[in-house]
């Protein structure tokens, strides 16, 4: 099969994981009457809390919990491979810190492929400084690929990675088709640099982009920009949700993209610099 019928969610995720869930149940079989066969959700689906510590309660360990129950019974029950943005999961070897896991369950609801976000977002902005590393331990600078619906695979990224082209480079290098980048970016860094650095990435690398992001005000008082989107292989804009939660969904032609790669032989014209 060279067409995939694809689709992100855009939430603006409460400190409440009940009803998260229950927004992403209401997605997942929207997503399937609409002909989806890969749902994509957002960074923090399942939960964000009033403040930075709260997700070490929610936290669950690899395998188990309600948040991963659920995604298994929601990819099972409609058909779907669904990459649960992230979830909170317990680091063995650390307290006071979690694991930022983007997990890939197939359509039997199993776990393909597992992602632990890499880069944390350390920053200090005008509207409030940000210190991921303080709750989230990083997991290893390692490329994560997975399988997918339509034998496209596809690589696994999280939020501030977007900044790092070197991680999207090997994808395309390892022959992904599409990359997924589950965010919850910032209002402020997400009106200047979302859609360029997407757009970028879909660019250089060739492939679709699934870009689900976080809409609105949270519990804690972030503002996030929404803006969810899919994007080709030419850069093109095939979906977007704008600034109110909801679902982009889009057709992947992975025919038109191994033209356009023939045809445009850029990944093939790279050279390296010393």
């Amino acid at each position: 099969m060279s067409r995939l019928t694809a689709a992100v969610l855009q939430m603006n995720s409460a400190a409440d994981v009940d009803a998260n869930l229950a927004t992403v149940r209401g997605a997942a079989a929207e997503a399937a009457a609409a002909g989806v066969r890969l749902l994509v959700l957002p960074e923090n689906f399942a939960f964000m809390g009033a403040h930075a510590r709260d997700k070490l309660a929610i936290a669950e360990a690899p395998g188990d919990g309600p948040i991963q129950q659920c995604c298994s019974e929601l990819a099972q029950r409609h058909g779907l491979w669904i990459v649960a943005g992230t979830i909170a999961l317990r680091d063995p070897a650390e307290a006071q810190r979690i694991i930022a896991a983007s997990l890939v369950y197939d359509a039997e609801g199993r776990v393909r492929a597992r992602y632990d976000k890499a880069h944390l977002f350390d920053v200090e902005l005008p509207e409030g400084s940000y210190r991921e590393s303080a709750t989230i331990a990083p997991g290893a600078a390692t490329a994560v690929l997975s399988d997918g619906p339509a034998a496209a695979r596809g690589g696994l990224s999280v939020c501030y990675d977007l900044r790092f082209p070197e991680l999207y480079r090997r994808y395309a290098q390892e022959g992904a088709c599409w990359m997924t980048v589950p965010s919850a970016f910032t209002h402020a860094t997400g009106q200047a640099h979302w859609a360029p650095l997407l757009t970028a990435r879909a660019i250089e690398n060739q492939c679709f982009v699934l870009a689900p992001n976080q809409c609105g005000t949270h519990a804690d008082g972030r503002s996030t920009w929404g803006h969810s989107a899919i994007i080709d292989p030419w850069g093109r804009w095939l979906a977007v949700c704008e600034e109110q939660p909801g679902l982009a969904i889009a057709e992947l032609d992975f025919g038109a993209q191994a033209e356009q790669r023939r045809r445009f032989p850029v990944l093939a014209h790279r050279r390296i610099y010393t």
